[in-house]
């Protein structure tokens, strides 16, 4: 695992064929409508509702309005085609308005794959969230088969009474195969500063990345960050996960750790032998956060 500071890619417009690669870019926009009416793309509740007034997706990107809780507006990106590819550019920005609410997921992993070029796919996210309004970005496994090269960047910037539930979880190689070369980079900012920002790099070439000081020879690795102004007032404690607070045998379950940040937020690490067992220890973390 290495730390970086660079400036992220962004992705070159929307799709486009390129001998090189494929070029998409999916645009979700959120706002609250507090006297609106209930129709397709909005979700009632008391304090009104919240539209999806831009909902495009195209390429790889397929969205897809889904039954909504609240004020809370719900998409599902369902995979139209195999990316990222090598040489592929993806983007998706997601936004949402002052007092909206977002909960945005996948149908299945996305699973990166080389390509026909030998370059490096690139995947870019980028989510912003206004004040007193909610997003919930929780998709499904990141998958880096053998073979692939992807360089992948999650940018969100938060307004001060903002609240985000983000999830990050990565597999490293499909079943009974090695990982292919993955890069991501999370950088979160709130009120214009910076709350996390890390990078991390795992596959061939990267020295350590399967020692016993990172991985310990896991290959689900996965994080989830909860920001939210309750926080201010109290802070999350601690909270060893899994085989690390004793509960199970590591072999068995992976282990990890949730802490507080500066922000006021709080950030859940783990590491599993597979997805499965990743997204017990993350869901534990999300209990153990609400729990405070």
């Amino acid at each position: 695992m290495t730390l970086a500071l660079h400036t992220p890619a962004r992705p070159e417009g929307t799709l486009a064929p390129s001998a090189a690669g494929l070029r998409a870019t999916a645009r979700i926009l959120a706002r609250l409508d507090e006297g609106g009416t209930s129709r397709s793309s909005a979700v009632e509740s008391a304090a009104g509702i919240t539209r999806l007034p831009v909902l495009d997706g195209d390429g790889p990107f397929a969205l897809r309005r889904v039954g909504g809780h609240g004020r809370q507006a719900r998409v599902c990106m369902v995979g139209a085609m195999s990316a990222p590819l090598g040489g592929d550019r993806l983007g998706l920005d997601a936004t949402v308005e002052a007092g909206g609410a977002l909960h945005l997921t996948a149908a299945a992993a996305t699973v990166a794959l080389p390509g026909r070029t030998g370059e490096p796919a690139h995947y870019d996210v980028r989510l912003t969230v206004g004040d007193g309004a909610r997003l919930d970005w929780l998709p499904e496994p990141l998958i880096s088969a053998a073979g692939s090269d992807l360089r992948m960047t999650t940018t969100v910037e938060l307004a001060p009474t903002a609240r985000l539930v983000l999830r990050e979880e990565q597999v490293l190689g499909r079943s009974g195969e090695e990982t292919g070369a993955l890069r991501s980079r999370l950088t979160v900012r709130r009120a214009g500063r910076t709350l996390l920002d890390q990078e991390t790099t795992y596959g061939p070439g990267v020295p350590g990345w399967d020692g016993s000081a990172v991985l310990g020879g896991h290959r689900a690795v996965g994080q989830l960050l909860v920001v939210t102004p309750d926080f201010d007032e109290r802070p999350a404690d601690v909270r060893l996960l899994g085989a690390a607070a004793g509960e199970r045998p590591a072999a068995d379950g992976g282990q990890g750790v949730l802490a507080p940040l500066a922000g006021p937020a709080a950030l859940a690490t783990a590491v599993a032998p597979d997805a499965l067992r990743l997204r017990r220890l993350l869901d534990e973390a999300v209990r153990s956060a609400a729990a405070g």
